[in-house]
């Protein structure tokens, strides 16, 4: 059972109390007025590309067990084309990380999932034979329990699969994946 307090994504105050907008101080910045809403929208506005990126992005991750199996799905699109993975993307511009992290485990596995705590901030860097970075991204890994949905391959996956601790070893995984599922598993 997931609890709240290891839960980032249950809401730890009244729905008008967290701050929603920065405002500087002029004296501070000597800038007018700054609305990070506002700023979040004008940001939306750039196409941030995944390919070849001027800055990394965010990606999220679900790790979902189930009786000491791992969900895994076999990815449908570059990076890592054919490889299995964790269910997981892109965050969007106003989601919050635990809003990304059901969205994208329902986009590409039909489940719909609790998230749970935080295990690991990763990141993935992947070069070009020139030594470009065509990829990169910081990922935010969660504990999730499935609580709904019917288990099948959608959008960016090719196929999905509950996958037991002992065959983790013939899939290949990258090193930290293998680690935060390892965690996972711990759980």
């Amino acid at each position: 059972m997931l609890s709240a307090s290891m839960n980032p994504c249950v809401e730890k105050w009244p729905v008008a109390s967290p701050p929603r907008e920065y405002v500087a101080p002029p004296a501070e910045t000597g800038q007018a007025h700054v609305s990070t809403l506002r700023l979040c929208k004008v940001h939306c506005l750039f196409s941030m590309t995944r390919e070849y990126p001027d800055n990394p992005l965010v990606g999220v991750g679900a790790v979902i067990v189930e009786d000491n199996r791992v969900l895994l799905i076999r990815r449908g699109q570059p990076p890592l084309l054919g490889e299995w993975s964790l269910p997981g993307g892109v965050l969007e511009c106003g989601e919050t990380l635990c809003e990304a992290t059901v969205r994208e485990v329902r986009e590409e596995t039909g489940l719909v999932v609790e998230t749970g705590e935080m295990l690991g901030v990763y990141e993935r860097v992947i070069r070009s034979d020139e030594g470009r970075v065509r990829y990169h991204y910081v990922l935010i890994d969660f504990l999730c329990r499935a609580v709904g949905g019917d288990m099948k391959a959608g959008s960016d996956a090719a196929d999905v699969r509950w996958v037991a601790s002992e065959e983790l070893d013939g899939l290949n995984l990258p090193h930290d994946t293998r680690d935060v599922i390892e965690r996972g598993l711990k759980k």
